[in-house]
């Protein structure tokens, strides 16, 4: 009897270790299917956030330039034919009224000009983020309202336009919320490349977020958020004092 059932426990405890490595491997398996599909659900969402970006972003340009080429036309050809009326001496009254109208048209224009530029800033297409952020923060040091310190502490390399752009744009977001929001008087801002990761640095010294502050702000942060997952970037937020964040970007 015992030669039957040594042979037999042998064989219910072979099966036995089977079963147990059979389900292992497919509780294994199917973990590592879940990971594959939350890895091509995420680069899925990533690809459809940088899409949705890139349409955006593109279809500014196009406001901007229609309102530039087509919008400014229209208030420069105005512009000009009152100024010509205006030399053609007719009375009093009528000169009065023809410079109240060049007034608005020139303010019209720069109206047009400057939403252009806010759609779509030519100088950094053309000079790059660096030159861009020095000219700012040289335009508003001269206003006296608020002092900006912008520093390049290491030389940067060639960034995507999609980067520069999205750079600026939070930069521009952040610099707004402190002059609105913050009771601010300074502003640094920092870059720095560092074994090819990109650091930006923003600080002032207002009066910082409070615990509820980032909920309540809703659109602007979220739209950073979006703009840094888009370039596979990291943004860290300081609650307090003043306002800090920082930004790591593959380069």
């Amino acid at each position: 009897m015992e030669a039957v059932i040594v042979p037999f426990s042998i064989v219910l405890f072979i099966i036995a270790v089977g079963v147990v490595l059979l389900y292992q491997n497919f509780q294994k398996n199917l973990y590592q299917k879940e990971l594959d599909n939350a890895a091509i659900k995420a680069r899925q969402q990533e690809e459809l956030l940088s899409n949705s970006i890139e349409v955006q972003e593109a279809e500014r340009k196009r406001i901007a330039a229609d309102m530039h080429d087509e919008l400014g036309a229209v208030f420069s050809i105005t512009r000009m034919n009152l100024l010509l009326l205006l030399k053609k001496e007719p009375s009093p009254e009528k000169i009065e009224a023809l410079q109240k109208l060049v007034g608005l048209s020139e303010t019209g224009l720069q109206t047009v000009r400057t939403i252009s530029h806010q759609l779509m800033p030519p100088q950094l297409e053309a000079f790059g983020l660096v030159k861009t952020l020095s000219s700012i923060a040289e335009t508003m040091n001269k206003a006296g309202h608020i002092q900006i310190s912008f520093e390049q502490k290491s030389p940067l390399p060639v960034l995507e336009w999609m980067t520069t752009l999205g750079l600026y744009r939070i930069i521009m977001e952040w610099i707004a919320n402190t002059v609105k929001h913050a009771g601010a008087t300074e502003i640094c801002i920092e870059l720095a490349v560092v074994k090819e990761t990109l650091y930006v640095t923003y600080m002032d010294n207002g009066r910082g977020l409070g615990p509820g502050d980032r909920q309540r702000a809703g659109m602007g942060f979220k739209n950073i958020e979006a703009r840094v997952n888009a370039m596979k970037g990291t943004c860290y937020i300081l609650v307090a004092p003043g306002f800090k964040a920082v930004i790591e970007i593959p380069v």
